[in-house]
């Protein structure tokens, strides 16, 4: 192979490179984009479910039973949740109006407001789990464990570089 042909082909080769890349970017554009708009219409489906707690409310009380504490703390729910601690507040006081949580001062540290929740709370997700068990399976309708797994590394890694974003030390940085 000459000289002439090794360039033209090196050429061809970065052209492609330049497609691929271009062709990857417009696609983490879509799937931003359609990140955002699902997680809307999600929304919008779970607050159909229940006339009495909305999916914003849900996710505060799963994130609660999967805190691994029986007691968090608003700050840490806050964390948790990616939500302010005056939005998870006043959450939590909606849900203690309701019965489904109790708020109380920390006894080490009263500046501390811990979450707790209820009897009832547990008993009402009880009575709407079947309800909670089909919305998942039509929302993952077709899904295969193939196809499970990869949307989950895919979320887990999106998650991973939020967290990083969020510290102050995207990716990028690091090179």
């Amino acid at each position: 192979m000459n000289e002439n042909e090794q360039q033209e082909q090196q050429e061809q080769q970065e052209q492609q490179e330049q497609q691929e890349q271009q062709e990857q970017q417009e696609q983490q554009a879509y799937i931003l984009g359609t990140l955002l708009m699902l997680a809307n219409r999600i929304q919008a489906l779970g607050d159909k479910l229940d006339a009495q707690i909305t999916t914003k409310q849900w996710l505060l009380i799963a994130v609660i039973l999967k805190s691994g504490t029986t007691a968090p703390a608003l700050t840490e729910l806050a964390v948790m949740t990616g939500s302010s601690r005056q939005n998870v507040k006043k959450m939590a006081l909606i849900l203690e109006k309701q019965g489904l949580l109790e708020l109380a001062k920390d006894v080490q540290d009263a500046r501390i407001v811990r979450v707790r929740l209820t009897e009832a709370c547990m008993d009402y997700f009880a009575g709407r789990s079947k309800k909670e068990e089909k919305f998942m399976a039509d929302l993952f309708n077709g899904f295969d464990g193939e196809l499970t797994g990869g949307l989950f590394r895919g979320l887990a890694g999106l998650n991973r570089n939020i967290i990083l974003m969020e510290a102050g030390s995207p990716a990028d940085e690091k090179e």
